[in-house]
């Protein structure tokens, strides 16, 4: 009978332990990829607008619309959001929207946070992104901004120009592609990243650091315009 109940007893610990991990664990950004579906279920985006993905320099320009009013502007980024976490729920925030042109910023926190991950890793981990958006959306243009100059982060900045040219090259070879070099514009004449562009985190850009995006970014949506 003691056997019989220790057995009662294990099998309930593993079932209640097993059914209780969806609720305890999530994967990273589940929050906020579930905030946008929400959004999505209330009023879905029209379809062949300009969709932005990326990290917290997507998701932190609020304002987006008003940099390109003549386009209709979907924002779907997430902060601290690495090149991994756009692969894993671009069925969710990229493939359903059929947009007319995706602009993507995103590669920069890959560097960042582990000092494992190196520029041709980064090269990889686009890549799979870009054959998963092309393999679901053939013919739908991708721009690609390059990884920033920070001045929080300016010791990356090596690895963050390696990185950017593997990306631009890589883009050579592929049609209906752009890639938007911001990274050498927001340098002054030293070769250091402008401070007066960035909020006093020294990551996040101001509005002066958006315009820098705007001007590079616009020539490319009017040109893939229908």
């Amino acid at each position: 009978m003691n056997k019989t109940l220790k057995i009662i007893t294990c099998f309930l610990f593993l079932f209640f332990a097993y059914t209780s991990l969806p609720a305890q664990q999530h994967l990273p950004f589940y929050d906020e990829i579930e905030h946008f579906k929400k959004l999505d279920s209330a009023h879905f985006p029209p379809k062949n607008a300009v969709l932005f993905v990326g990290s917290s320099s997507i998701r932190k320009w609020e304002d987006v619309q008003n940099y390109f009013p003549n386009e209709t502007v979907i924002n779907r980024g997430f902060g601290g959001s690495e090149l991994t976490d756009a692969i894993r729920y671009a069925n969710d925030i990229i493939i359903p929207y059929h947009p007319r042109e995706i602009v993507i910023y995103s590669g920069e926190n890959d560097l960042a946070y582990a000092d494992s991950i190196t520029p041709a890793i980064v090269l990889r981990r686009f890549e799979t992104l870009f054959n998963i958006i092309r393999s679901a959306m053939p013919k739908v243009p991708v721009i690609y901004v390059s990884i920033k100059p920070s001045p929080s982060r300016e010791r990356l900045m090596p690895e963050m120009e390696v990185a950017n040219k593997l990306i631009k090259q890589f883009l050579k070879s592929k049609n209906k592609t752009v890639f938007v070099d911001v990274y050498h514009k927001m340098l002054d004449k030293s070769g250091t990243p402008m401070t007066d562009i960035f909020l006093s985190d020294n990551l996040h850009m101001n509005a002066k650091g958006y315009h820098i995006w705007q001007k590079a970014i616009t020539p490319y949506l009017e040109r893939y315009k229908n």
